[in-house]
Formats: C-alpha cells, structure tokens, sequence
C-alpha cells in the first residue's frame, strides 16, 4: 500500500518572500538548448533562509557547526503536528498542550490557517522560549514552525534560538502546514551537505506512518 505524503515546503522562485535583509532568489540560464549545446543548465543565488530550510548552530552561534557537519537523524523520523492556529504572537506551552503526550523527537507547529507563502509576514508567530525548555524536557530533538523564525521578526536578542542552542535542538522553519491534519508523521527534510553554511534549503515532507503488522 502507498504510503501518503505531504509536502510541507513553500515554492521558491523569484518573488518569493524572504526575511528583510535576507537574499532573495534569482536565476539565469548559462545555458540553453539550441544548435551546439544539448541541455539547460541554470544559475541560481539565494539566501540558504529562502523557503522552507534548516537553520545550522553556526546561525546563531558564531563558534557552532555549520550544516554540513549536523548530525542528520533529528531531520529524519516520527514527528507530531500540532495546531496552534492564531495563537501568536508566541506559542505558550498552554497552546500545545493538549498534544504533548508521548510526544516523539521531532516536534512542528501550525500557526496559520493559511502560510503566506506569497508574501512577507512581519507579525509572524514565533515560540516562546519555555515553550522549547518544556518539549525538550520531554525528550524533543527538532522543533519547527510555519513561520520564517522561531523568534519574533523584529527580535535581537533571539531568546528561541539562543533556547536551542543551548538546549542542542535543530530547527525548522517556513514550512506549510495548511493541508497537514493534527497528528504523527514520518518527517524527512534533510538539508544538503554545505560545509560552510549557516543554514541549507530542505524538500520538507511528512508521510503517513506505516501501522505495526500484527
């Protein structure tokens, strides 16, 4: 049987919003097909923060490891969503817990009914550092949201971030949630092996998880 899956990435091309400051993406062809060249080959430069994306240690550390040297399973296995749908401007711990019992590693939030993934959003929900205190106390490894940052925008001090540093949680964010019932998946949002970055661009899904055999 065919397991389901959901796609939880926002579509990245130019004109896809991105945090103020941050680069956004643009593309041109090196190459196209015509007579003396067989294929199309692009060109492409962004901010590793464009659509959904792991953020690496080094981020918000400046001695933490980039994302090309994280250790890849908190990105692969169970998960729970959890609905918090306009909730913000942060996720308290009154806000998920109806959902926190048996809680696997892996833990993503909804906060909007609908992601605007067509434009930028500057009263973004962001976690509440007790919050992440709270689920890692209960054992959770990576924590995302469907919102540009696990802080608010127009923080400096980063109290969520520096939360999971200290804490040695990853972090996913800007993903979409619309469509993704509350519940346990399988995520797999596994970032590319850039040795230098701050952050890596993921394919961010959720398949259904496969019932125990009797």
């Amino acid at each position: 049987m065919n397991q389901r899956i959901w796609d939880i990435s926002p579509p990245v091309h130019e004109g896809a919003p991105v945090f103020p400051g941050d680069t956004p993406y643009r593309q041109r062809w090196a190459a196209t097909i015509a007579p003396g060249c067989p294929v199309n080959v692009s060109e492409i430069t962004l901010s590793p923060h464009v659509g959904a994306h792991a953020d690496a240690p080094l981020h918000y550390d400046p001695e933490g490891a980039t994302i090309g040297e994280v250790d890849l399973s908190p990105y692969l296995g169970p998960c729970r969503v959890i609905h918090a749908i306009a909730r913000g401007p942060l996720i308290e711990w009154v806000h998920i817990a109806h959902a926190v019992h048996q809680l696997p590693p892996r833990v993503l939030v909804r906060t909007y009914e609908r992601a605007p993934v067509d434009r930028w959003d500057g009263a973004l929900a962001a976690y509440a550092p007790a919050t992440i205190e709270r689920l890692a106390a209960l054992g959770v490894k990576l924590i995302g949201i469907d919102t540009a940052s696990i802080d608010p925008a127009d923080s400096k001090a980063l109290d969520s971030h520096q939360a999971i540093r200290r804490l040695g949680l990853r972090v996913l964010e800007n993903l979409v949630l619309d469509a993704v019932p509350e519940g346990d998946y399988e995520l797999i949002a596994l970032p590319l092996k850039l040795v230098t970055a701050d952050a890596s661009p993921v394919r961010a899904v959720l398949r259904q998880l496969t019932a125990p055999r009797p």
